[in-house]
């Protein structure tokens, strides 16, 4: 019962939940940034290079073949396209974790400056704490 109940207080905790509500929104966040890149950046971008399908831009190595057994023979390529898609989108969303950090770091810090100083002791307080160090010192 003991592991139960741990589990359960451990499930429950804030930290638990804002991570699964972090990951949801990063997942919704990744899909906005794959569509982004495929239905926006990528059309223009195709249409610079060529009018080339960008999603489509590859090389082959190997035509697709048969073999003198009659076997299928895939073709081998190199997806070019297929992986500046993917990192266009990572720096993306390394681009806007980085303006979130950024956005963090900067209301830290207005909320340490808007901490006010601790207030310096009272002139009674300095004068016990002289007499006190005094009589220590005897």
């Amino acid at each position: 019962m003991g592991l139960i109940k741990e589990f359960k207080e451990f499930a429950v905790k804030g930290n638990i939940v804002d991570m699964a509500v972090g990951v949801i929104v990063g997942v919704a966040f990744g899909k906005v940034v794959s569509s982004l890149v495929s239905d926006i950046i990528n059309p223009p971008l195709g249409m610079l290079i060529g009018g080339i399908d960008f999603r489509g831009l590859e090389v082959v190595l190997r035509d697709a073949s048969h073999a003198a057994n009659g076997a299928a023979i895939a073709a081998v390529s190199v997806k070019i396209g297929a992986f500046i898609q993917v990192l266009i989108e990572f720096l993306i969303q390394a681009f806007a974790i980085f303006l979130v950090i950024k956005a963090i770091n900067t209301f830290n810090k207005k909320v340490e400056s808007a901490t006010p100083p601790p207030s310096k002791p009272s002139a009674q307080e300095v004068l016990l704490t002289e007499i006190r160090d005094i009589l220590r010192s005897r």
